[in-house]
């Protein structure tokens, strides 16, 4: 990672944690699911408004370090309006550029590819996906331990 690809991760995560998007409690949701990393205390409620099988609003709430409420805030971002296959197919996406099964470059992942930074220190991989993980949960709308992720999730 270049010094200016590391200035815009850093300039990335500073932003979306002092001023997350779609941060509260949504009203009227329809689906929702909690997500908690016990290892280092990230909790993320993540909560969706479904219509017609497309994300018509979206919120989150909870505590975390930088990493887990600045991913959080650029997953809601970036699914707002999506249609489920397409918010589940941009999660896949994103998951495998952190666990370095994706090259960043070749994942169209959009503004969220300055994240992709977080794969160079993979005890943080867990914070971003948090979110990303208590999201698909949402949308399964059943809630189920992700003991191997090392996350617990509920609704």
């Amino acid at each position: 990672m270049s010094s200016v690809d590391e200035d815009l991760y850093q300039e990335v995560v500073v932003e979306h944690k002092r001023a997350p998007r779609h941060f509260g409690v949504l009203t009227a949701a329809t689906h929702e699911a909690q997500g908690r990393n016990p290892q280092c205390g990230d909790e993320v409620r993540v909560q969706l408004r479904m219509e017609d099988h497309k994300v018509r609003d979206i919120g989150f709430s909870g505590q975390g370090c930088a990493i887990c409420i600045a991913s959080a805030s650029m997953m809601t971002e970036a699914v707002l309006g999506g249609d489920e296959a397409a918010v589940c197919e941009l999660q896949q996406r994103f998951r495998a550029v952190l666990t370095g099964q994706l090259e960043p470059e070749a994942a169209s992942l959009g503004k969220l590819v300055s994240l992709a930074g977080v794969r160079r220190y993979p005890n943080r991989i867990k914070c971003a996906l948090l979110g990303w993980h208590a999201l698909m949960h949402a949308l399964d709308d059943v809630p189920r331990e992700l003991e191997a992720a090392g996350e617990e999730l509920t609704r």
